[in-house]
């Protein structure tokens, strides 16, 4: 059978070994896992409560439409229902923007390394990928903007970025959106937003009237807590969500993921609390590598990209030996890093102990 030329080129997302594979393999009867940028908190307590009540519907389609999430959503949110597209994931939203936009005789512009799904699913479609590479861990987007022409459709900016955790100011993302001509979607992806503390980062819902070629990406699997639930979200112009949604697969969110999330923006006080223990956790890593004198990225999402200055993949294998899982930069882009999910704070600190007898 003949499939697609581009798959054979491709391979399926790789993720991280189980803690049961850890615990057997290295005789450990604790293993934590810091690689997949999940909360370490959990959950809203609402959100579990929704799903509990939830059980006795499981034999019954979800609404396809997410009307009820939707309504809430909007709201939360500050724009109209129709200016929303739903996601298993926000994963599955990139993937619904390049089945609806790319194909082969169109170009598509990213950042490099960042968010491999962009790639991946441009790779699919057959669509030629330009990638400008980070400068000091940042989007270069003058650079991005000198990639566009008129086979350009989609730009991809993911802020905070990942794996560096860097982000675009309010300035510079106007600027690129007043630069980029209104035939190419600008997608800002926003995963880590809930996290985000700098002063200067936009606030890219207000954009949306005024740039009619603008989508924003969120997700309720960081913050929120929600990640094996799989539902996230795009932001955008009702005309281009109406174009865009028969790309979207029917039921593609279950009904537990809708009321876990509905309930979920119920806590603000949850997300809150997360927002700042995750702040005090990266200073615990900042802390760690100014003593250590690591090069690191400041980080407005929940991890750090540490460089160790040797290859990757020998401080995760010596992290992984004493019960600790995180992420090799052999497999972002950045062969001497690591990439940490900021943990709770005694998390924090096993690791960071950890990774100083490795050091010295």
């Amino acid at each position: 059978m003949r499939v697609k030329e581009q798959l054979l080129s491709l391979k399926p997302y790789q993720p991280g070994k189980p803690m049961e594979e850890v615990k057997k393999e290295y005789n450990l009867t604790k293993v934590v896992k810091l690689a997949s940028n999940e909360n370490p908190y959990g959950c809203s307590p609402k959100a579990k409560q929704a799903i509990v009540d939830e059980l006795n519907q499981l034999a019954i389609y979800p609404d396809g439409y997410s009307a009820e999430l939707r309504t809430k959503l909007a709201a939360h949110v500050g724009v109209k229902e129709q200016e929303l597209i739903f996601g298993n994931g926000s994963d599955e939203v990139v993937q619904i923007i390049c089945r609806a936009l790319l194909s082969p005789d169109t170009n598509t512009v990213m950042a490099t390394p960042t968010f491999p799904q962009y790639k991946h699913n441009a790779v699919i479609e057959g669509s030629e990928i330009r990638e400008v590479p980070l400068v000091d861990g940042n989007h270069d987007l003058e650079n991005m903007l000198l990639q566009i022409d008129e086979k350009t459709t989609v730009v991809w900016v993911c802020t905070p970025n990942n794996p560096t955790g860097t982000y675009v100011t309010k300035n510079s993302l106007l600027n690129l959106l007043n630069k980029v001509p209104k035939h190419v979607l600008v997608v800002v992806d926003e995963a880590y937003y809930e996290y985000v503390l700098a002063e200067d980062y936009p606030e890219t819902v207000e954009f949306i009237n005024d740039y009619p070629n603008l989508m924003i990406l969120r997700t309720f699997s960081k913050a929120y807590g929600l990640a094996s639930l799989r539902i996230g979200y795009g932001i955008a112009n009702a005309e281009l969500i109406q174009k865009i949604e028969p790309a979207r697969e029917p039921f593609n969110t279950s009904r537990v993921a809708q009321v876990a999330a509905i309930a979920a923006l119920d806590d603000a006080e949850f997300v809150e609390e997360c927002r700042g223990k995750n702040k005090e956790g990266l200073q615990q890593f900042y802390r760690f590598c100014e003593e250590l004198k690591l090069p690191y990225y400041p980080s407005e999402g929940n991890f750090i990209l540490i460089d160790f200055n040797r290859d990757s993949d020998e401080v995760f294998n010596a992290l992984l030996k004493k019960g600790y899982i995180v992420r090799s930069g052999n497999a972002l882009g950045f062969p001497t890093h690591l990439r940490i999910t900021v943990g709770d704070r005694q998390q924090n600190e096993e690791i960071i102990e950890a990774l100083r007898e490795f050091v010295q």
